[in-house]
């Protein structure tokens, strides 16, 4: 018997490593499949796989051995090359049934891996037995094959598991395929190395029919291995596209029927049929039901969350989207727990290849955006503070009305200003007086019938009435004087009681106007009328105040220009003291040459002066030019003694009014015991505040006085606490001394509590000598008035009596 070396055929020993490597591939891209299949998918990808896998390395083995050439014929034992190709198969279906398993530890791990090597080992030997000659083996090199396999066994099976996902890489698989087919080859090579091939000189004619020509092996195995290995990856890849292309149905899908579930709006999908397909949690929630209450019923079962009106208005519009495209209305239901839903409806109608297969219906809950929307609406027509209805409203009333009377009718429009408010506004606060102006609403709203008149508030303190049923004027007369009335009823605000009146312009359809423009503007010419009377009443239109509003308006405009013309001037009159006649101070006194109008009395210039804010400019050129004038006597060596100067609301509630008046006696240089600042007691409405103010003029050095004493309407417990030096009498009480019991009891009143606070006073107005020995007699004994001096320019009030200029009592500002 002869041991025979063998020689390899390159070709074949290359063809057999790509057999291997191909094999690998299919073996690492299979496990991906199988472990996501399900099913009979995947019993049919495991056996598919296991025979690809099982096959290819089989026929790798096969292919190898027939890369050995030996000097005599090769022939195979038929059965034992058919047990041999079965063993790989049934261990490749173990691998990829354990490395496709959800969960994997290493006890499967290795016993899968030596159940493999083993198969390998198998079939590498039982095919090396299928030779029809003896092989005897070298035992290292047989151990090293068995090595190598249970080795590549191990890293096949761990490949296999890390790349089983189907996102995995493809170049790190060929990469992985390179390593698995190497390590399978080299332990096919290395145990055909571990051969010695025996010939023995009869065996040509031992061998029999039941043996296969090896050429005709060679072509059958390498042609049928090729074509399994390629259908099988062919197949994977095509399993793959198929796989992805459903993975990412299913994932539209998601998405889709997530933004079905999760959408804030409610969605209902209905049949051609009518018949309830689905609807979203929101769609649930909204109707406050169960899915089963509507899947699969008929779209009626809504009706009973509508009104009759509604769902018929519901029922069109959604057979109107069956024929046209997306369609959008508004609707109403009620949820059963009582509460009406405002719904925005889109119904879209679904169309799927070309047919129309039925319509989403999608609800959204607009209730919140209707209510701020009528909110908005009743702002834009309404005012904030009093609910009322506003300037826009009410224009509009007005001229709808008109239209309807078409000058056949009679109605009329009364404009109401509240007189004072400004004092309250300025002295506590706008919180308060905020809730002033709503009081007035109320208690306008109590005198008035609903049905007869329409009341608006048009901004600021300004109200406007229109009354469009009346019997006559005296009526629409009573009806301002009812609210004229109860305005003046005292209004407790901030623990004290402040009264207020109200002025009342009124204007009548078609005699004052026959357009709303007309009317508006006449009641408010009417009203402006009342407060340059004396306020706190109310007053027709008439033509004659067309020449006094024009008037006004001249006014404020040449009032701006006085000032830089030269064409205010400051009078004093003379305060004295009796006995005696003693000079003890001077009040300075506003008044106005206008180059046209004359002297123009300040109770026609000074309100407004106050109502356009001119007054801080014109009172802070007073107070200056009262103070020069003083100095200039002083230095002249006249009498030292103070200037008095009238102080209005806005000038004393300015919040830097204690450095304004020291940096105007800097200037001038007049000491600050020669300054009286003389305040009413409507500024003190807000006592802390203007006890406040007080005391930090009062630390200047400055006196203050209480001018009008007794007019006022302040509470009286302050006034022990105020920095006052001298009450002033008013001359109201004054002029009515010699007739009036009851005004000298006032009198006697105010000098007794000014004296007992240790307060001087002076009374005001002094015009005869009755008047002059009544308050004498009560220990009054200081004056000012016609009867000592009329207010003179500084040039005349140190000079000899002259003839008296014309009678006037209008106060100065």
């Amino acid at each position: 018997m002869e041991t025979v070396q063998g020689s390899y055929n390159l070709g074949l020993v290359l063809v057999s490593c790509i057999v291997s490597v191909l094999a690998s591939y299919s073996a690492l891209n299979l496990s991906g499949r199988i472990h996501l299949a399900h099913g009979r998918l995947r019993a049919f990808l495991l056996a598919g796989g296991a025979g690809s896998m099982g096959i290819g390395i089989w026929s790798m083995h096969f292919v190898g051995m027939l890369a050995l050439q030996l000097p005599m014929p090769m022939t195979y034992n038929i059965p034992l090359v058919i047990v041999s190709m079965v063993v790989p198969v049934f261990v490749s279906f173990i691998a990829l049934w354990t490395v496709t398993r959800s969960r994997l530890t290493l006890r499967p791990l290795l016993v899968g891996g030596l159940l493999l090597a083993s198969g390998v080992v198998d079939m590498h030997y039982t095919g090396m037995a299928a030779m029809a000659m003896k092989i005897s083996y070298d035992p290292k090199l047989v151990t090293l094959s068995v090595v190598i396999a249970i080795t590549a066994s191990m890293a096949a099976l761990g490949l296999m598991r890390r790349l089983r996902e189907e996102g995995s890489r493809t170049l790190y698989k060929w990469a992985s395929s390179l390593i698995m087919g190497a390590a399978i080859a080299g332990m096919h090579y290395t145990g055909m190395a571990a051969a010695h091939f025996h010939v023995h000189e009869h065996q040509a004619s031992a061998i029999g029919s039941d043996r296969v020509d090896t050429h005709t092996l060679a072509l059958i195995i390498a042609l049928s291995s090729l074509l399994l290995i390629a259908v099988t990856i062919y197949g994977a890849f095509i399993n793959g596209r198929l796989t992805q292309k459903d993975k990412m149905i299913r994932r539209q899908e998601k998405w889709y029927r997530a933004l079905y579930e999760n959408n804030v709006d409610g969605i209902i999908t209905i049949s051609t049929s009518g018949e309830i397909i689905d609807l979203n949690t929101a769609a649930l929630e909204m109707t406050g039901s169960k899915r089963e209450d509507f899947v699969g019923r008929p779209v009626a079962v809504l009706q009973r969350f509508f009104d009759t009106e509604s769902y018929r208005e519901a029922q069109i519009r959604h057979g109107e989207a069956f024929r046209s495209k997306a369609l959008a209305y508004e609707t109403r239901i009620l949820h059963p727990n009582g509460q009406p839903i405002h719904l925005g409806v889109v119904s879209v109608p679904v169309n799927l290849d070309n047919e129309m297969t039925g319509t989403h219906i999608i609800v959204r809950d607009i209730s919140q955006q209707k209510k701020a929307q009528a909110q908005i609406e009743h702002l834009a027509y309404h005012d904030e503070l009093t609910s009322l209805p506003n300037r826009r409203q009410f224009d509009s009333i007005v001229h709808e009305k008109i239209e309807e009377l078409q000058g056949s009718g009679r109605l009329a429009v009364m404009v109401l200003d509240i007189d004072r408010f400004k004092m309250i506004n300025d002295s506590l606060g706008h919180a308060y007086g905020d809730a002033f102006l709503q009081k007035v609403a109320q208690r306008i709203a109590e005198v008035i019938d609903a049905d007869k008149a329409s009341l608006s508030r048009m901004g600021g303190d300004e109200f406007a009435l229109m009354v469009h049923s009346f019997s006559s004027v005296e009526e629409v007369a009573r009806l301002a004087q009812r609210i004229v009335s109860i305005i003046q009823i005292p209004y407790t605000l901030k623990d004290n009681d402040f009264y207020v009146s109200a002025s009342i312009g009124i204007a009548l359809y078609p005699e004052h106007g026959e357009s709303r423009e007309e009317l508006i503007k006449n009641a408010d010419s009417a009203m402006y009328e009342v407060k340059r009377g004396g306020k706190n009443g109310h007053r027709f239109y008439s033509a004659d105040l067309d020449e006094e509003l024009l008037f006004k308006i001249e006014i404020e405009a040449d009032l701006r220009k006085a000032i830089e013309r030269g064409e205010l001037e400051v009078y004093y009159q003379p305060q004295y003291r009796m006995p005696g006649r003693e000079l003890i101070g001077m009040e300075a006194l506003l008044r106005w040459h206008h180059p046209v109008r004359g002297m123009v009395p300040p109770g026609r210039f000074v309100p407004i002066a106050e109502e356009t804010g001119l007054i801080m400019d014109i009172g802070r050129w007073v107070l200056r030019e009262a103070c020069r004038q003083a100095k200039s006597w002083h230095d002249e060596g006249r009498a030292r003694v103070p200037v008095s100067v009238n102080l209005s609301m806005q000038q004393f509630h300015q919040p830097d009014l204690e450095f304004e008046v020291e940096r105007i006696l800097v200037e001038t240089g007049l000491e600050a015991k020669y300054l009286e600042l003389e305040i009413t007691e409507s500024m003190m409405m807000d006592a802390a505040a203007s006890i406040g103010i007080m005391n930090r003029l009062s630390r200047l050095g400055i006196r203050l006085s209480l001018d009008d004493f007794g007019t006022g309407y302040s509470s009286l417990s302050y006034l022990s606490t105020l920095p006052i030096s001298r009450l002033k009498i008013d001359r109201s009480f004054v002029m009515k001394l010699e007739e009036s019991g009851s005004e000298r009891a006032i009198v006697t009143t105010i000098i007794a509590m000014a004296y007992s606070l240790g307060m001087d006073v002076i009374a005001e107005g002094i015009e005869t000598e009755g008047q002059l020995a009544i308050l004498t007699g009560q220990r009054c004994l200081e004056f000012q008035g016609y009867y000592f001096s009329r207010p003179v320019p500084p040039a005349a009030l140190f000079a000899a009596p002259s003839e008296e200029d014309e009678h006037t009592t209008e106060r100065g500002a």
